[in-house]
C-alpha cells in the first residue's frame, strides 16, 4: 500500500450545504428546472465551482433512463453554420447554458434528405433527451418525423406548418422589421428595397410581413427579393435590382446585408452616401464590415439560456410555452 488516501468526490449534498439550499434545489438546478429563484441558482453555481463537484453522468443515466445530453439540430446547408455567425452564436450560448447544468450538447446537421433520415434514427434511438430545432422549415416532412418520435423539442423561432404546436423561443420578427423600416423612412428614405429570407422560415416570412405593413402605400413590390440568409444571396439580390431604383436596403440578415454592401461597392455605389443599408441580427459581421452595419440586435445569450431552460423543463415533465423576446435597434455607419 502506498499510504495515499484518495480524496472523496464532492456530492450534491456537499453542494447543497455550501450553497445553503436543499438537496432538491441543487437537483433542479442541475436538471434545468425553471422553478428556482435567481439567487438560489447563483448560490448553487457558486457552490459547484467552490466544491469542484462534477455530475456522475453514467450513474445518473442508469437511474433516470436519460442520456444527459440534448441536440442542437440545424436544418440548413452546412456552409451556413460557418458562414452565418448567428448559428455559431446560438450554439455557443446554448452550450454554455447546458454546461452550467451539467448537460452535454450534441451538434446535429440535417441539410440533406440523407442526413435527415440519419438524424431521425439517432434521435429515435434515445441518444439525446431533447432537441433544440434551429431554423425549422414549414411543411418539412422531417419535422413531422421528429414530432412522431415523441422527443421533447423546442424551436428557435416561431414554428410554421406541421411544427406550429411546438414550444418555441424567438424574437419578435414582425415588430422588429417594422421598427427598422420605420427608422429608414424617418431618415428620409422612400425607395426602400428589402432582401427577405426564405419564406418557409419564420425569420424570412415575418420580417417580410413587417416590412410590407410598415411601408404601407409606399411599398414597391419590385424592390423585394428573396435570399437564403447567406452573403452570396444578398449580393445576388442587389444585382437583380434596377440600378438607381432604391435609396436604402433592409436585409433580413447581417450576412445578406454584407453581401449587399459588397455588391454595391463593386458597382461604384457609396454606402451610406448613395444607398443606406441595414441588416438583422447584430452578429459579428455587423462590426467587421466597412461601413459598420446598422442592424436589429437579437439577445443571443438570453435566447440560448431560455431555449435550454425550456427544453430541460419539458424533459423533466413540463409542458413548454411560446416565449417571444425583444430586439434592439443598433445604429452604425451604414445607415446613420
Amino acid at each position: 500500500m502506498t499510504g495515499e488516501v484518495r480524496a472523496r468526490k464532492p456530492t450534491i449534498r456537499d453542494v447543497a450545504a455550501i450553497a445553503g439550499v436543499s438537496y432538491g434545489t441543487v437537483s433542479r438546478v442541475l436538471n434545468g428546472g425553471r422553478w428556482v429563484s435567481d439567487d438560489a441558482r447563483r448560490a448553487v453555481e457558486a457552490a459547484i465551482a467552490q466544491s469542484g463537484y462534477t455530475a456522475n453522468h453514467h450513474a445518473r443515466s442508469l437511474a433516470t433512463g436519460r442520456s444527459e445530453s440534448v441536440a442542437f439540430l440545424l436544418t440548413e446547408p452546412h456552409h451556413l453554420l460557418f458562414e452565418d455567425p448567428t448559428y455559431s452564436l446560438l450554439l455557443r450560448h446554448s452550450a454554455e447554458a447546458l454546461t452550467r447544468r451539467g448537460q452535454t450538447l450534441v451538434l446535429l446537421l440535417a441539410g440533406s434528405d440523407e442526413e435527415k433520415e440519419g438524424v431521425l434514427r439517432y434521435v429515435e434511438g434515445g441518444h439525446v433527451d431533447g432537441v433544440m430545432l434551429v431554423s425549422p422549415h414549414a411543411h418539412d416532412g422531417f419535422v413531422t418525423g421528429l414530432l412522431r418520435a415523441g422527443v421533447p423539442t423546442v424551436c428557435v423561432g416561431l414554428p410554421l406548418g406541421a411544427a406550429e404546436d411546438l414550444p418555441s423561443v424567438s424574437v419578435n420578427e414582425y415588430e422588429s422589421a417594422r421598427q427598422m423600416t420605420r427608422f429608414l423612412r424617418q431618415r428620409g428614405h422612400r425607395r426602400i428595397a428589402h432582401i427577405a429570407g426564405p419564406q418557409d422560415t419564420p425569420g424570412g416570412r415575418f420580417r417580410l410581413e413587417g416590412f410590407r405593413d410598415e411601408m404601407g402605400d409606399a411599398l414597391d413590390e419590385s424592390l423585394i427579393r428573396i435570399g437564403d440568409f447567406g452573403r452570396a444571396s444578398g449580393a445576388e439580390a442587389i444585382a437583380r435590382l434596377e440600378p438607381g431604383s432604391f435609396d436604402a436596403v433592409f436585409a433580413a440578415s447581417d450576412s445578406m446585408a454584407v453581401g449587399a454592401i459588397q455588391r454595391l461597392h463593386r458597382d461604384g455605389v457609396r454606402v451610406p452616401e448613395d444607398v443606406a443599408v441595414s441588416g438583422f441580427d447584430d452578429s459579428g459581421l455587423a462590426v467587421d464590415v466597412d461601413p459598420t452595419l446598422t442592424t436589429m440586435r437579437q439577445p443571443w445569450e438570453r435566447l440560448g439560456e431560455e431555449m435550454v431552460a425550456m427544453l430541460l423543463d419539458i424533459v423533466a415533465g413540463g409542458s413548454g410555452a411560446t416565449l417571444t423576446l425583444d430586439t434592439t435597434l443598433v445604429v452604425r455607419e451604414s445607415a446613420p
